[in-house]
């Protein structure tokens, strides 16, 4: 089952991985000051971004410094939205779940297939009830927030080659998702119904962060740099106004 528990999972490991990549007095900033000063550090991810195998940092801490620190650059400051989405790029980055999404997401839908679709998921929404209904509509945020906030480009060079449909369509899809899977009885039971409601209400922005992630950390050299600045600045205008 989905848990967007990042953060809570932490143990000495990922402690003595901040602790290093703190440097000099490190230790004595942790017990003094907790785990949150040394992941919210600008240095402490400098350092991480510094280091020449990310796979010496454990993939958890890694995915949450990624995406927390993506965030306070746009002044998302909340902890639980950073471990949610850390938690979605996780899933789906390590077990393959945006392609092929287990029983908890889809559940009855039937796809084993090569590729899952947003309309696949929206399509079968209306068949759904209790707590499949949830999980299909937690998923259809989360599928939606990992390809338009990873993967821009891509979304960007199918509307331009294909008239596919664009960011606006994902934001809008992912948005309805989440804000239909908070209203469930469902959503407090698993504890989630502030995190889907606050992520459905700034998905936009959450997006954009991860698009800056994209855009600076994973992807940094565009196939075409200037498809990749007009998508920017198209999307810094749309969400401005």
């Amino acid at each position: 089952m989905f848990r967007p528990q990042v953060r809570a999972s932490f143990g000495r490991r990922e402690a003595e991985a901040l602790v290093a990549l703190a440097g000099p007095g490190g230790e004595d900033r942790l017990r003094d000051e907790g785990l949150d000063a040394l992941l919210d550090d600008p240095q402490v991810f400098r350092a991480f971004l510094r280091r020449p195998t990310l796979s010496l940092v454990p993939a958890p801490l890694a995915f949450y410094l990624f995406v927390r620190h993506a965030f306070l650059a746009r002044q998302i400051r909340a902890r639980e939205l950073a471990d949610y989405v850390a938690a979605v790029l996780l899933e789906f980055g390590s077990l393959g779940r945006a392609r092929d999404p287990d029983a908890e997401a889809l559940w009855q839908l039937g796809r084993t297939a090569r590729g899952v679709y947003l309309v696949d998921v929206a399509l079968a929404l209306p068949e759904a009830d209790g707590e499949r209904a949830f999980w299909l509509s937690v998923h259809l945020g989360n599928l939606a927030l990992w390809v338009a906030g990873l993967f821009p480009d891509y979304v960007t060079a199918r509307v331009r080659r294909r008239g596919a449909p664009g960011l606006p369509y994902f934001d809008s899809l992912g948005a309805a998702g989440f804000r239909s899977a908070a209203a469930m009885a469902w959503a407090e039971r698993h504890g989630l119904q502030g995190v889907l409601a606050t992520a459905a209400e700034r998905f936009p922005e959450l997006r954009a962060a991860l698009n800056d992630l994209s855009d600076e950390v994973f992807f940094p050299r565009p196939s075409d740099a200037v498809e990749r600045l007009l998508r920017q600045v198209e999307d810094a205008f749309r969400r401005a106004n």
